[in-house]
């Protein structure tokens, strides 16, 4: 399993780093699209969707939402709404986290409401990466910092967790996880925003703007995680899927991110910078 997830990371993580950095704005925005799809037939079985006509039907919701917003991810005022909708369903996510028996029965009513969280989650993630991407400051490079920080603040946590870790953080959600570890991840990502702050040339209050963002970025981003290992606990599972060997499925790769995501952009346009 150890040998499957090295190798694995050993091909896709310069795959996305090359395609970050070289893929045109919609280029980006189609192949992050793809991705959300594959995680979207996932999601379909984290909500308990009963039968493949009603995965069909979330399928097809969410392709026509991604559609609709890519006709109109210039319009900023559509951007910031999708951003702060984006915002309240985290706020809320942050709520369920802490009552996980909420929605573990697999009613009618909480599968409509797992569905539609699904696509709104997705569709929000994915349109904060093409706007951050097809930013005139650099943005590949804007993402490329995303991602980097996501992934050194997770192996952050996980190391320290693993070393450390004696204080649960939400043991009915994901036993694994400590704040000893969300503290290893912090410090992390204090050290990846600092440096990177000052490889961009930033001072003073725009400086400590840019490294209160990240962090908060990363707390939500493990509130991402958080939401996916509920859903995967309310239906017994481990993995959200098996496409990717030794790691799972999609959304257990970028459960993170649908978080960490909308919620960089949008402090990111909090700052003005």
């Amino acid at each position: 399993m150890l040998k499957q997830r090295i190798l694995s990371a050993l091909i896709l993580i310069p795959l996305v780093v090359f395609g970050v950095l070289n893929l045109d704005g919609a280029g980006f925005a189609l192949v992050v699209a793809l991705i959300m799809l594959l995680a979207g037939w996932e999601w379909t079985s984290l909500a308990a969707l009963p039968h493949q006509t009603a995965r069909a039907l979330f399928m097809a919701a969410l392709l026509v939402v991604l559609m609709l917003i890519w006709q109109q991810a210039q319009v900023e005022w559509l951007v910031n709404t999708v951003l702060w909708i984006a915002m309240a369903w985290w706020l809320f996510t942050l709520f369920w986290i802490t009552h996980p028996v909420l929605g573990a029965d697999p009613s009618p009513q909480y599968r409509i409401v797992k569905a539609a969280l699904g696509i709104g989650l997705l569709a929000s993630a994915w349109l904060a990466l093409a706007v951050l991407h097809g930013r005139p400051d650099q943005g590949p490079h804007w993402v490329l910092y995303l991602l980097v920080l996501v992934w050194s603040a997770d192996s952050g946590a996980y190391f320290a967790g693993r070393h450390w870790g004696r204080t649960k953080l939400a043991p009915l959600v994901s036993p694994g996880k400590t704040w000893e570890g969300v503290l290893g991840g912090l410090i992390v990502c204090l050290g990846v925003a600092t440096g990177y702050a000052r490889f961009i040339g930033l001072e003073g209050a725009v400086f400590a703007s840019l490294v209160l963002v990240s962090l908060v970025t990363v707390l939500f981003s493990i509130a991402g995680d958080l939401l996916e290992s509920l859903l995967k606990r309310q239906r017994g599972i481990k993995d959200s899927g098996q496409l990717i060997p030794g790691h799972g499925g999609v959304l257990d790769r970028i459960d993170s991110l649908l978080a960490a995501a909308p919620v960089f952009l949008f402090g990111l346009r909090w700052i003005d910078l």
